[in-house]
């Protein structure tokens, strides 16, 4: 498989091949590219789509008059290059998946080698991400003095001028779920589907049990045929396994179980796995993940349920914005049914919407910053439910001057009036670039496994028909993901019924006890620790704690600190990490 990659001059100063409408822009040997070019206005899309050159020609109007955000709406996921001799743009997809990466001079590339610009990674932002979540910096790459251009934007490169983004969301707002729920349904299967009929051959697919997988599953079995795999150990749910193999069996599809062992556990970071350009919190999982996807190595392509959680579900985020709208009442009776039906209090967690309504997002980014300042060496417990910024247990790792950069990031974050600054889109579009991004990262994964992923949930049309239908109708109060069943009820309802869904903590919590001196040795290497930004004992205490089993709680954190800090160790030296 070639590479696929595009750059704009004086990046690429390869040759390995060009855009026939844009001469000067180069692109990489598996890039697939369509393009037309007429009366001074040329445009190019490359990548997964079923887009036609008579497609693009009927779009030059919008290339002319400069409407970009009407070149994003063809199915599949891919990139757009356009140019009116005014004024170039180039994007990727909404979730980032495809990234375009650029410098203040306007030099541009989707792959960061083409730059060439040296790679120097940012510790300081790498420290914040780890403290204070991803989504508050999307427009940062991992490296100094190097722009990405965040999920929903364009880069426009006018001509004579410094480089600007541009918003290319364009979601049309429909009434209700029932309103929008047939278009849902329509441009999934619509996404499933032209992959399978292209390939005309089998199909790999993940079969984890869940809502997401399974019925990308059954969509693709209509389609074509299918192997679909499942993973499981001696700490897997063993209910998502039971999920996975009715599944198969209600689809007809062809199952491979892959039963995993202690080797298999997060963490191991063998001797030659691939460190990318990024860090990936895949990179954890690898002999896990080779393990379940070996048989379906050299299939056409990979099918995957990677974003279905952000696209049909939502978070209690949506009373906060009922609040931010002045719907108290409303806000009120839906937040206290749902607490009700969990067996939570309900009063802590309405005073906590109330609280984090009431903040901001400016506000909870500076009150995050002066927690870090004041020297809270236990983070703050925070209230309950959705929170604009919540410190992790990593927070607590921080060493003084650790402690300064992250807060400066996030006062800086704090004045970036670019973000949303209603709660249930700011968090909609952070959990979508975040998984663009977790998917984006584990690229050099698939290529070790020989493997074509697709992940049909962060397509653009896909995710511009949820998005479209209000957030807090995608939040199910008496059924999960409702979204789900409006848009595909001829799913099984045994599969719509199904409420619960395994997580990978007890793997975690037992890698960390398997590997605790070899992991204590990679934290000691950790640039993070060895520039001053994270405290080596504090951290290895932390991961003793964890290592004992005595709460999950921090898991996560330690787990992005883990990979971070393997991926840093790889990308400051010039012989590559080991572990």
């Amino acid at each position: 498989m070639g590479e696929q990659w595009l750059a704009g001059a004086p990046a690429a100063a390869d040759t390995e091949g060009s855009i026939i409408a844009l001469g000067d822009v180069r692109t990489g040997l598996g890039a697939k590219v369509r393009s037309v070019t007429a009366e001074g206005a040329a445009l190019a899309v490359a990548g997964d789509s079923p887009v036609t050159e008579e497609d693009l020609a009927g779009a030059l109007d919008a290339v002319r008059a400069g409407r970009w955000e009407e070149l994003t709406g063809w199915p599949g996921s891919y990139w757009v290059i356009a140019d009116n001799g005014r004024e170039r743009v180039v994007c990727g997809d909404l979730a980032g998946l495809r990234p375009v990466y650029y410098t203040p001079d306007g030099t541009w590339a989707t792959d960061l080698r083409r730059l060439g610009k040296p790679l120097v990674p940012d510790l300081g932002l790498a420290a914040a991400r780890i403290v204070a979540g991803s989504d508050h910096w999307p427009g940062r790459s991992p490296y100094e003095g190097i722009g990405l251009v965040p999920g929903g934007f364009a880069l426009l490169l006018p001509t004579g001028r410094g480089p600007r983004l541009v918003d290319v969301t364009a979601i049309t707002p429909v009434e209700d779920l029932s309103v929008g729920a047939a278009q849902f349904g329509t441009a999934l299967t619509r996404a499933v589907h032209h992959r399978v009929n292209a390939a005309g051959t089998p199909v790999g697919a993940d079969l984890s049990g869940g809502l997401d997988s399974s019925a990308a599953v059954v969509l693709a079995a209509r389609a074509g045929q299918v192997h679909a795999v499942t993973y499981t150990d001696g700490y897997t749910s063993a209910e998502d396994v039971s999920f996975a193999a009715q599944v198969a069996e209600h689809t007809g599809v062809t199952h491979t179980i892959a039963h995993g062992s202690d080797g298999t556990l997060p963490f191991s970071f063998p001797a030659g796995q691939p460190t990318g350009l990024e860090p990936a919190m895949g990179a954890a999982l690898y002999e896990m993940d080779r393990a379940y996807l070996a048989p379906v190595a050299g299939l056409p392509f990979h099918l995957t349920g990677h974003g279905g959680d952000v696209v049909l579900d939502a978070t209690s985020s949506v009373w906060v914005r009922l609040l931010q709208d002045g719907r108290h009442r409303a806000a009120r009776r839906q937040a206290v049914a749902y607490a009700r039906m969990r067996n939570m209090a309900p009063g802590p967690f309405w005073s906590g919407l109330k609280q984090t309504a009431a903040l901001g997002r400016a506000g909870a980014l500076e009150r995050a910053a002066k927690e870090l300042e004041h020297n809270r060496r236990q983070p703050a417990q925070g209230v309950p439910g959705w929170s604009w910024c919540r410190l992790g247990a990593a927070a607590s790792w921080l060493t003084a001057d650790g402690r300064a950069q992250v807060a400066a990031l996030l006062r800086q974050a704090a004045a970036d009036t670019s973000q949303p600054e209603q709660a249930d889109e700011s968090d909609q579009w952070s959990a979508l670039r975040f998984t663009g991004a977790t998917a984006r990262a584990w690229t050099p994964y698939a290529d070790a496994f020989d493997i074509s992923p697709v992940h049909p949930y962060l397509d653009n049309a896909v995710v511009r028909a949820a998005f479209a239908v209000p957030a807090v109708a995608r939040r199910g109060h008496h059924t999960f993901k409702p979204l789900l069943a409006a848009a595909l009820p001829d799913l099984p309802p045994w599969l719509l019924g199904r409420r619960s869904k395994g997580s990978f903590t007890p793997q975690r919590v037992m890698a960390y006890r398997q590997h605790r001196a070899r992991l204590g040795g990679l934290l000691a290497i950790s640039p993070l620790v060895t520039h001053g930004l994270v405290d080596h004992a504090a951290v290895t205490a932390f991961l003793d704690h964890l290592g004992r089993g005595r709460t999950p709680i921090g898991s996560a954190d330690m787990h992005q600190m883990l990979t971070v800090s393997w991926w840093l160790a790889g990308a400051t030296s010039p012989t590559g990490a080991s572990c």
